[in-house]
């Protein structure tokens, strides 16, 4: 009887603000802003993912994959409620966690992102 393997990674479709779309393999458990980072997709994440900021808000492109992940905690929402073009199918990258479901999944970087501590300076992962 053959063993069903579960993927090791997906594949997720960044849509940049001047509608460039840019598909990476992302590794199963990863966060959205991490895979972004290591593909030098320019989605800021000021606080590093501690849920202090919403430079990493994106928006998920396909209603059916937004009804897949997780809930938004009260948190998350707080910084939603900051983040710049915030819509119904809004989250934060650093909240968006690769899953073997999510394979696919269309994510579009808003026009602008609200940081009140830098000003054009994109922090790189460490």
């Amino acid at each position: 009887m053959a063993k069903k393997t579960r993927k090791r990674w997906i594949e997720v479709t960044f849509v940049t603000k001047e509608g460039d779309r840019k598909t990476i393999r992302v590794p199963v458990g990863m966060s959205m802003l991490e895979a972004a980072h290591e593909n030098d997709i320019e989605l800021e994440g000021a606080c590093e993912g501690s849920l202090a900021c919403s430079t990493c808000h994106v928006i998920v492109k396909d209603e059916k994959f937004y009804r897949m992940l997780k809930e938004p905690s009260d948190e998350e929402n707080d910084m939603l409620d900051l983040a710049f073009g915030l819509t119904e199918t809004s989250r934060l990258g650093c909240q968006v966690i690769a899953k073997p479901e999510l394979n696919g999944m269309e994510l579009a970087l808003p026009a602008a992102t609200r940081n009140f501590a830098v000003d054009g300076h994109v922090p790189k992962p460490h």
